[in-house]
């Protein structure tokens, strides 16, 4: 009888352990959890970590020491683009993101982002801080894959689609598409807000996107970040540096949240910037192409927006402790930012709904430490500001150490890393070989520059829509800044249009944007100084003499002449279902005009 009971009991927990051994092996295990940090205008030698002996940034130097680092990594030389690239896995110039302005700057509805991706295959997803791809449907973060939004308008605060007379302090953003104000420096309110939406999502896995504004102009900081860098002879621009300071100080808050909360192994952790320093370095004679005569820039030649090495090569630090990425390692092969989503893809096994056709390739390989497909890989990036693409225009191609740029000056930047002896001539067979490259590779990319983003107007959920002139298509830079609003800037451009429903439009023509409720004609007062930051007053903004306004739309040409001062002058017209090309006109005085720096339409 005893005996019967024990081989019952064995019977009993040999069956109980085999249940529990099928039912771990059938509980699925968390995917890891993915945040990007961005950092605008930060180039490579703006960290301590990586030479920069003036730079206190004790948070990046930390993950710098327990990250995979990627010494070769370049980007797009301007903000837009590179984030064109890093979201959709492709080259700014196929995206369509060629321009930070003027149209350029809003990502094609064709494109597919790694937050439609993740959130395709169960991740939580949410943006904070600078998007730059498109303030309009269906370009804007929450059209591709974004669920939590909260950002600032166009390419940085105090820019013509942000909130009129944002300062930085105690800002007014968008939040999921309604206006919200927040208090704090708007790069403490991005980490905070984004840490609270990981922390309402610490359940299931997601992907948090953080592209902050800082550092880029204007240089708006609090004085007690400023202070510890100020009478250093060494440092072009302390408030610069001090913006890096505070981002550095927020991430540190970011990783002790995710220390504590034991979240922080399983997350991979991405840090890197959009281009190269803007404020890092004095440079000497041709613009932003110049050699370093004050600061640091890493022994690189040109800052932000140049074609040279300084213009975007930058860091790229990747964190992953379950992941066996824990170890400060560097990683030498050339690499670039459409490469970060198809490794993501390959990291996080996610299931894509369609062939993407990346530009990139997965670095889960070079993490490993195999090499072989990445030998003899070739990587070009340009600065394009057109309308439409120019071939060679400030381009850079790179394979290995050599960098030919702009196909006629090449350098080896193993032994030039300055890029200061161009030995073109030395080797004239391995230009025309690079130049071959070139010209297939342009050849396969030129039907994408006949394809325009297009703005919806009369869609269902976006209505009405207001446009900025941010986004004119104008031969000129458009007036992207609020202090060329305040300087009635003289030019006119168009928008691109697609209107989504036949029907009766509202068009209403302003100067001033409608949140400040102030007439055509009417002057404004300067925005003033904050005590205790390094912001200063704006400018005024001017009064004009409009006298009449006009707009051109589908063939259709109306006008009105402006009596009094009214905030805006309002068309009514019928449009088509289609594309539509919209201009709008002041006339200040007799002859000259100007457009409607802001313009709303409604579907009524």
């Amino acid at each position: 009888m005893i005996k019967s009971k024990y081989f019952l009991v064995v019977i009993i927990f040999v069956i109980t352990d085999a249940l529990n051994l099928l039912q771990a092996k059938t509980v699925p295990i968390k995917q890891p959890n993915v945040i990007i940090i961005l950092v605008d205008d930060q180039g490579y030698g703006d960290l301590a970590c990586l030479g920069n002996k003036y730079i206190k940034t004790p948070n990046m130097d930390a993950l710098y020491n327990e990250s995979a680092r990627f010494t070769n990594y370049h980007v797009s030389p301007t903000c837009a683009p590179t984030r064109s690239a890093l979201m959709t896995g492709r080259h700014a110039d196929r995206a369509g993101v060629w321009h930070t302005i003027n149209g350029r700057s809003i990502l094609l509805e064709r494109e597919t982002t790694m937050a439609q991706s993740f959130k395709e295959n169960g991740y939580a997803t949410g943006i904070f801080g600078k998007w730059h791809l498109g303030d309009y449907y269906p370009s804007r973060p929450q059209d591709k894959g974004f669920e939590e939004v909260l950002i600032n308008g166009g390419g940085g605060v105090n820019q013509t689609p942000d909130y009129f007379d944002n300062d930085y302090f105690d800002d007014t953003y968008s939040h999921n598409g309604k206006l919200e104000k927040y208090k704090g420096y708007c790069t403490d309110v991005w980490f905070e807000n984004a840490i609270k939406f990981i922390e309402g999502n610490k359940n299931k896995p997601y992907f948090c996107y953080i592209p902050t504004n800082a550092a880029h102009i204007p240089y708006y900081v609090a004085d007690k970040y400023s202070k510890q860098y100020e009478n250093n002879p060494n440092i072009p621009n302390a408030a610069f540096y001090s913006m890096i300071s505070n981002v550095d100080e927020n991430i540190g808050k970011l990783i002790t949240y995710l220390k504590s909360t034991k979240q922080l192994d399983n997350t991979i952790l991405i840090f890197s910037t959009d281009n190269g320093s803007s404020a890092g370095a004095d440079l000497l004679g041709n613009g932003a192409d110049g050699f370093v005569s004050k600061g640091f820039n890493a022994g690189m030649r040109g800052l932000k927006a140049s074609m040279y090495e300084g213009g975007h090569r930058v860091p790229l630090f990747m964190h992953w402790k379950d992941g066996g990425i824990s170890v400060g390692t560097d990683i030498n092969e050339l690499t670039a930012h459409y490469d970060i989503f198809p490794t993501l893809v390959e990291l996080c096994k996610l299931k894509l709904n369609k062939n993407l056709n990346f530009d990139g390739k997965s670095l889960a390989p070079l993490i490993k430490g195999d090499t072989k497909d990445f030998k003899d890989r070739i990587i070009i990036t340009d600065s394009q500001r057109d309308e439409t693409p120019i071939a060679w225009k400030r381009t850079s191609l790179m394979q290995e150490n050599w960098r030919l740029i702009n196909g006629t000056e090449l350098y080896d930047i193993k032994i030039d890393p300055e890029q200061r002896n161009n030995i073109a001539s030395k080797y004239p067979d391995k230009v025309n070989e690079y130049k071959k490259e070139y010209a297939a590779w342009w050849k396969k990319l030129e039907p994408n520059f006949k394809i325009f983003p297009l703005i919806y107007i009369g869609h269902q959920g976006v209505n009405p829509v207001t446009l900025y002139c941010h986004d004119w298509h104008t031969d000129k830079d458009s007036p992207w800044n609020q202090n060329l609003i305040r300087d009635g800037y003289k030019d006119n451009g168009y928008w691109l249009l697609k209107v989504d429903q036949s029907g009766t439009y509202k068009i209403k023509l302003r100067r001033w944007p409608e949140e400040i409720h102030v007439g055509i004609n009417e002057g404004i007062p300067a925005r003033p100084a904050i005590a205790g930051t390094t912001v200063t007053a704006s400018n005024e903004g001017k009064a004009l003499k409009i006298t009449k306004a006009a707009i051109s739309i589908q063939g259709i040409e109306l006008s009105k002449n402006v009596t009094g001062n009214p905030e805006f002058l309002e068309f009514e017209v019928k449009l088509k279902k289609g594309e539509a090309k919209l201009q709008s006109f002041f006339t200040l005085g007799k002859n000259e005009t100007i457009g409607a720096y802001y313009v709303s339409i409604e579907k009524i």
